[in-house]
């Protein structure tokens, strides 16, 4: 038994009111630099619906994830090594342009300055690839709240799954049906196929906390990536000419603060925390022949971290006592596992996702009220479970591979834990009967119900910070993305962030984790020059946010220019910086081991 830590994601897609304040805050943290225009780490897809990019589930087209061969060794769907080499080149089995969306603009200049006249101005949208004029054909929610439906329903690959299974099954008149949403991020499996199918080796799954990254700098924008991901949570850049993807946020991780989607989330429907699993278990678990036992085997990877054996065999791994602790505590790890009420999306793929969901209970419950019945009545509600197939078998084409019979289960569980606390709220006794028809007992009930209703911040969010000794293992290295004409970027190395040293990760974990925790105006002349959302809280206008050219040193014409010198990461680190980092520093004071490169 290898023990391993990995933070995961729970989402309780009943609270989820479709804001996109999630993404919104995402696309401002880590991709509102050229080339990301279309990229959305994070997105919310109203389903039924075809998703983002459109029709991502279609694996048949798509070649993602694992599949079985003849030998039931796993195998990559879009082929092996050799394979993927005779296609280097080609790489054409990826969704292109169309499948997610032009990104535009508007020509505010023509409505702003027009002069006057008889004609009224228009702002024309503009291609941000091209610049040229555009027309808006699709965007990333373009079907949200059901938009489009009637024209464009069938063509979600689960509806045009089931259709095909039972045609009388399923029909396409969703204001008479379900409707929920569904936001997506990387899944940082523990089977990542974007990985294995990296050519250069550039992505790579942390060692301390699971988080899988793109090294920047290994990159060689190959995109396999792109076709290995089957949730097509993998972008390419097409300024940069490299891969990016959700980062979980790492550097706020690493301080012990939530992800940014987490943070802003308005339905406080999200869940971080830690699993502890069996990395020497992993392959087999996705290698079982039947799809609708990969979510038994993904759950029995998933490591008690209540029991001794498991705690000394963490120890051993040189796992830390306060993670050990925080995967006790951790919320995530309660909901998938203890409670059995969090799956996983699409466990098919094989590709072992750590981000898990709370399927919604609302569309059962909608129609019990749109019919008059009691909503809260547990028997109602068991029955309205059954009956109501359509939105089971949706879910479970989602979340089990199929098994309605579990999705069913959990549906029961939170209609049980619904009407056993409106039973309490109502000031009646607590009627133990309805959990027990779930297999659940009062006092367990009554802890989920905290859980997943009224926790505060600190039992949803339970991260571990990461520790001063293990700081030089998370070496970030210079990270293209910080710099213009960065490494890779085909341009001069001086570009716009020229002048700013690379980051040197424990000055950058020190100055992340005073500013995160601190309850002073941002702005301090230990953050000068580092500078961004993930360390910026809005207060006040921190200096260096805006650059200040009469401030800014001149170099001479002979000196010599340095760039940032430092050592490179750690082999044990699992490679060097992720698809994002946290913004350069000023060295002059506390950072001894960087060296400022001062604009030319």
């Amino acid at each position: 038994m290898r023990v391993m830590a990995q933070m995961g994601m729970v989402m309780n897609l009943d609270k989820c009111i479709g804001c996109h304040t999630c993404s919104v805050t995402c696309k401002q943290a880590w991709t509102n630099r050229a080339g990301t225009e279309y990229v959305w780490f994070n997105n919310v897809e109203t389903r039924p619906g075809q998703g983002y990019p459109r029709r991502y589930e279609d694996q048949e087209k798509w070649q993602g994830g694992w599949s079985l061969n003849k030998r039931g060794k796993l195998v990559l769907k879009a082929g092996g090594r050799v394979s993927k080499m005779f296609g280097l080149f080609a790489s054409p089995v990826q969704p292109e342009l169309k499948d997610y969306y032009e990104p535009w603009t508007y020509d505010y200049k023509t409505l702003i300055d027009a002069p006057l006249g008889d004609d009224f101005p228009v702002a024309r949208p503009k291609s941000l690839i091209t610049g040229k004029d555009t027309k808006i054909t699709w965007s990333a929610n373009w079907d949200d709240d059901l938009g489009g439906s009637p024209e464009m329903g069938h063509l979600d690959p689960v509806i045009e799954k089931l259709r095909r299974e039972s045609e009388d099954t399923i029909k396409l008149e969703f204001e008479k049906t379900f409707m929920f949403y569904l936001p997506r991020i990387c899944e940082h499996c523990l089977n990542p196929s974007c990985m294995a199918s990296c050519p250069s080796g550039a992505i790579y799954k942390r060692v301390e906390d699971g988080i899988v990254l793109v090294d920047q700098d290994k990159c060689r924008g190959w995109r396999q990536c792109i076709t290995g991901c089957p949730y097509k949570k993998m972008y390419f850049n097409h300024k940069t000419g490299k891969a990016e993807k959700c980062t979980f946020c790492y550097p706020r991780i690493e301080v012990g603060l939530p992800t940014v989607c987490s943070e802003t989330c308005v339905g406080r429907l999200r869940y971080l925390g830690l699993f502890l699993y069996d990395a020497d278990a992993v392959t087999e678990a996705a290698s079982v022949t039947d799809p609708q036992e990969l979510y038994d085997a993904q759950m029995d990877v998933l490591l008690d971290p209540h029991d001794p054996a498991v705690i000394a065999a963490a120890r051993a791994q040189g796992i830390q006592d306060d993670w050990i602790d925080a995967a006790q505590r951790s919320p995530v790890y309660a909901l998938a596992k203890v409670y059995k009420v969090a799956l996983p999306l699409h466990p098919e793929y094989r590709t072992m996702p750590m981000v898990w969901y709370v399927p919604p209970l609302s569309p059962v419950v909608d129609l019990l009220k749109e019919q008059g019945h009691d909503a809260e009545d547990y028997g109602n509600l068991f029955g309205a479970i059954d009956a109501l197939r359509i939105p089971v078998e949706y879910l479970a084409e989602l979340f089990t591979a199929g098994d309605a019979d579990r999705v069913t289960a959990v549906l029961k569980k939170l209609a049980a834990m619904r009407s056993y606390m409106r039973g309490i709220s109502m000031g009646n006794d607590p009627d133990d009967s309805i959990p027990a028809a779930v297999g659940m007992a009062g006092q367990e009930m009554y802890e989920m119900y905290r859980l997943m209703a009224i926790a505060k911040y600190e039992e949803r969010y339970v991260i571990p910070q990461a520790h001063m000794e293990q700081a030089h293992d998370l070496e970030e290295m210079g990270c293209s993305l910080d710099f213009d004409g960065g490494p890779g970027m085909q341009d001069s190395p001086f570009g716009e962030a020229s002048g700013k040293p690379a980051p040197v990760a424990v000055e950058t974990f020190n100055a992340l984790r005073d500013r995160q925790t601190s309850d002073n105006v941002a702005g301090e002349e230990s953050l000068r020059g580092r500078v961004n959302l993930l360390n910026w809280d809005g207060n006040g206008t921190p200096r260096g946010l805006f650059p200040d050219k009469r401030d800014a040193p001149r170099m001479s014409a002979d000196s010599p220019a340095h760039s940032g010198g430092r050592a490179g990461p750690s082999p044990d680190a699992g490679g060097p910086s992720a698809s994002a980092s946290g913004a350069s520093g000023n060295p002059a004071d506390n950072e001894p081991n960087a060296i400022a490169l001062e604009e030319p």
